[in-house]
């Protein structure tokens, strides 16, 4: 088993990198970090550097953490995508970040975190920037 990490280069993705090594290391369990891109997107904020990847990778091993990134690309369903991945690596924990959104934001632009807890087969941690 492992715990899996949604991961943007943000505050609220901080925020779950840090709840994640926690749970990690209190369930002795490596960590699978994910962030995924559109495909064919030339440019998306959300995609984390190398140099972010590499600091989230030392702060789960400064913390005794085996961790390792997933990366993956999406189509059309980031929350598909990142469930499957879930799956796929029969996890024990789902750990996302959530942000403040308001009403009509989610209702226009959605919630790929709202889906992740209504639709997930296994347990979610969701954390929220300080």
């Amino acid at each position: 088993m492992s715990i899996i990490v949604g991961y943007i280069p943000t505050p609220v993705g901080q925020a779950a990198v840090d709840a994640a090594i926690r749970e990690a290391k209190l369930r002795n369990e490596p960590m699978l970090v994910v962030n995924s891109s559109r495909e064919g997107s030339l440019v998306d904020k959300n995609t984390a550097s190398a140099d972010d990847l590499a600091r989230v990778l030392s702060a789960a091993e400064a913390a005794g953490v085996d961790a390792r990134v997933l990366e993956s690309t999406y189509r059309e369903d980031l929350t598909e995508e990142f469930l499957g991945l879930a799956d796929e690596h029969e996890v024990s924990l789902i750990v996302i970040g959530l942000r403040q959104r308001s009403q009509v934001g989610k209702f226009i632009m959605g919630s790929q975190a709202q889906r992740i807890l209504l639709q997930a087969q296994h347990p979610v941690l969701a954390v929220k920037a300080q």
